[in-house]
Formats: structure tokens, sequence, C-alpha cells
């Protein structure tokens, strides 16, 4: 009988708590699309604004004014970074981070429509979309910490305003300034073509600005005198593009010449050339990176000129967690996708035209990838830094049409209609609705924290892949 009247106990717990989440789902769900035009504001506010790497003044501001009037404290210029922020509420713990990023690229233009079409003037643009997860992110926030209030559960909530993703690494050095050292759990997400909260990793990243200084010369009446940093540049690429082939396939290299001189007729005396290199792992990496300097001390050997080099950033991969991407995964799948309305059926099909053929189909539902784990991405990020120091997940929404790449003029356009602004809300309310399962059920942070702590390994110990170099605040300057 004792049996029976436990089990029945824990039947009704169960019952209990299914539906206190129930109501707690509703009203983050109910509290997001309440602020759908808000949100949709704030991201076209910084789509149109377009800031590059640690130049978002403006946008950063955007963020933190929104929150600053939801009740958020905001510390601003954390980790010696102008535009990077960390917006607080609540009080006790858990503590639950949302990470936001802001930040545009260069070198590309388009306005919101289907078609390839630059805007006058405009040097930049949100071809990752990161517009949408600030502002997306910030909705998230709110919405947990109006359920904080309503509920009166004690915690806190986080909004980790991270500048600079793209090649500034903006948050290694947020992580190196211990700013997540008393976080319990990261959540973030990433604009796409799909929504997915997949248990995945990245390639782990560095770059550098190789820099060569020869003599110049006039380049038809004394050549003889002239030492090319141009040559050196050249010879340093053709070594690197020999070494593709022994290094291991899942290696990436790539690279721009960012100054190749000024004019045929003389024989430049500086040049640079501007290089990544990505692998799954930081120790091959570190491995690989000494020999593609190794090239560039020989071009310099071979060409009478002088190098030096600036590491730009380095990332580590994304260490994965499986028990906090069920959480996400499942809530994701709760919120589901959406429909494209007749109008953004007009745009998807202008868009696909331009896609590889069959990546989109007319009139298909957003709808939910199925989990997976064990992926992993060729692209990298820097939230792989702030992994392997506190236990994090992430997902993707569908802000873009499918079959859309990333860093594309397809990606710029989409991002500032309302396929944008849907898969926005879409990753706002998963994200929210893991924050308030994380706070609810507290042991689910304590199996992931030990997931965290068993793939980490016992001698790990963080070592920044940028070294201890400040941060490169005038690296997307001209």
């Amino acid at each position: 009988m004792k049996c029976v009247t436990r089990l029945l106990f824990v039947v009704q717990s169960l019952v209990f708590s299914l539906s206190c989440f129930a109501t707690a789902s509703e009203e983050v769900l109910t509290s997001i699309e309440s602020r759908a035009q808000q949100l949709t504001d704030l991201s076209d506010r910084i789509w149109d604004l377009a800031e590059v790497g640690y130049q978002e003044t403006l946008s950063s501001n955007a963020l933190k004014d929104a929150l600053v009037a939801e009740g958020f404290s905001i510390e601003s210029g954390v980790a010696s970074i102008p535009t990077a922020f960390v917006a607080s509420y609540g009080s006790g713990e858990p503590v639950i981070a949302i990470m936001g990023e802001f930040d545009a690229l260069p070198g590309i233009s388009q306005a919101a429509v289907p078609v390839a079409q630059k805007i006058d003037g405009k040097k930049a643009a949100h071809a990752c979309g990161h517009h949408l997860f600030g502002a997306g992110s910030a909705g998230a926030a709110i919405a947990v910490k109006e359920w904080l209030d309503r509920t009166e559960t004690s915690g806190t909530v986080q909004f980790f305003g991270t500048p600079a993703e793209e090649g500034g690494s903006g948050k290694v050095y947020m992580v190196r300034a211990g700013l997540f050292d008393d976080v319990d759990t990261v959540i973030h997400w990433h604009p796409s073509s799909v929504n997915s909260a997949d248990s995945s990793s990245t390639l782990a990243n560095r770059s550098a600005k190789f820099t060569f200084t020869g003599v110049s010369s006039h380049a038809a009446s004394a050549p003889e005198r002239g030492r090319s940093a141009l040559d050196a540049v050249e010879s340093m690429n053709f070594m690197v593009n020999l070494l593709r082939e022994h290094v291991p396939s899942s290696t990436r290299l790539h690279y721009v010449i960012t100054n190749g001189g000024a004019t045929p007729n003389v024989v430049p005396n500086t040049a640079e050339s501007f290089y990544y290199v990505r692998h799954p792992n930081e120790n091959a990496l570190r491995d690989i990176w000494n020999r593609v300097v190794a090239t560039a001390d020989a071009a310099a050997m071979g060409t009478g000129t002088t190098m030096d080099y600036e590491v730009i950033h380095g990332n580590y991969s994304v260490l994965p967690n499986d028990t906090l991407a069920r959480v996400m995964h499942d809530n994701l799948s709760r919120v589901g996708g959406f429909a494209y309305s007749d109008a953004d059926k007009v745009f998807a099909n202008e868009i696909a035209k331009t896609l590889p053929k069959g990546a989109y189909i007319d009139g298909r539902a957003i709808g939910i990838k199925p989990f997976e784990v064990g992926q992993r991405s060729n692209g990298s990020t820097d939230v792989g830094d702030v992994s392997w120091t506190v236990p994090t997940v992430g997902m993707s929404a569908a802000t873009w049409v499918p079959g859309t790449g990333a860093h594309t003029w397809q990606a710029v356009a989409a991002g500032r209609t309302p396929i944008g602004h849907k898969g926005m809300l879409v990753a706002a309310k998963a994200m929210a609705l893991t924050a308030v399962t994380l706070f609810q059920n507290q042991s689910i942070l304590v199996e992931a924290n030990a997931e965290f702590e068993r793939r980490r390994g016992d001698d790990f110990q963080y070592e920044a892949l940028l070294g201890d170099r400040e941060p490169p605040l005038n690296y997307r300057r001209k």
C-alpha cells in the first residue's frame, strides 16, 4: 500500500510540474508575441546601421536601451571593449546567460529585395543575420525577466552583448576577463535557413595579418635595387597552396591580399595578406598554424624582405552538450516552425531563382529539423571559447529562404523581411522556454555540468588561441 501511495504521489507531482511548465510556456510565448513589433523594429534598426566589428556603438546602445527600459542593470565597456556589455536582472542562483551579437560584415551591400541590388554608399551589411541575433536574444532575456518577476522565482538572467564575432573574437576577450566564471549555463542562437537544435560542433580558427617589408625602386629603370614585398606575399600564398595537400583533409586555409602595392611601376616596399586557418582540434590547429608561419618566414628569406605578423583572432571549436541540446530541441519543437504568407512566397520564389535548384519548394512550411548528435559545421565562432568555459547550448532559426548560405546578399535581403522577423521570434521563444525549463528543473544543470566536465577532461587548461593580445579594436577600420 505504501508503494502505491508513493507512486501516486510521484505521478501527481509530475502532472503538477507539467501543468506548471505548460502555464509558464504560454506566458513566455505570449510575452514575446506581445513584443513582436518592438523586436522587429529593433532588429531593423540594427540592420540599417550595419556597423562592423568593434565599431557597433549605435547598435550596442540600441540593445542596451531596450534592456534598461525593462529594468536590467548594465555593465558597459567590459573586457576593455567599448561595445561589449553585460545586462543583468534578478538575484541569486542559478545564473542563466543569453548571448546576442550585432556586428555586420564589410564588403557587401544589399537592399531588402529578392534581386541583387546594392545600396549606394553602404559598405557593410548583415550577411550573417546578427541584427536578428541581438534583437531576438534580447527579447528572450526580457521574457525570462518577466517570468522571474511573475513567479517570484530566485535566480538571475543575464544578456551578454558580444561584439565583433566576425573575425574579431569579441567573446574570447570576455571569457579571458572572467565574465562567464559565475554563469551556470549560456544559451544562444544563430540565423540560418533551417530550424535546428542539434548537438554539434564547429572548427577551431586562428587568423593573422602577415606584413612584409622590402625596398622600393623604379620597376623599369632599377628593378635590381628593389626587394618586392608583393613577391613575398605571393611566395607565401604559393607555398600555403602547396601545403594544402599535406594537412588533414578537415583543415581549411583561406586568405586575401589586403595590400599588394599602389602602382605597377614601383616595386612595393610593403604588402600584406590576411590568413584564416581552421581545424576541428585546437592542438592540431596550432601545429598547422606553425607550418603556415614557416612559409611566411621562408617567403621573406627568399625575397630579401622582412616579415611580421599580428594574430587578429582565435576561436576554439564548440564543445557540444547533449543534455542541454535535447532540452533546447524539445522547446524548439514546442514552439514549432512557421508558414510563409503569400507575400513571403513571392519573395522566396524570386530568391530561389538564384539558389541551387530544389533548395526551396513553393509554399513549404518551415518546420523543425530532427534532432542529431555528432554533427560539425565547417564554420567557426567565438562561441567555442565560451562553451569550453561554461555549459553552452545553441540553435539555429530559419530567418533565410531554405538553401541560402551565410555571408551572401540573399541572407542580407531576407534579414529585413517578415521571413527574417518570424524566424527571429521562433528563436526568442525557444531560448526563453529553455531558460525557464532550466530555472524550474535545476537538476538538468547538474547533469549538463557533469557532461561538460567529462567532455573537457580532467587535464583541460584554457589558453586563448589569440594569446594575451588586447582586443583589435581597429581591425575593421580602413
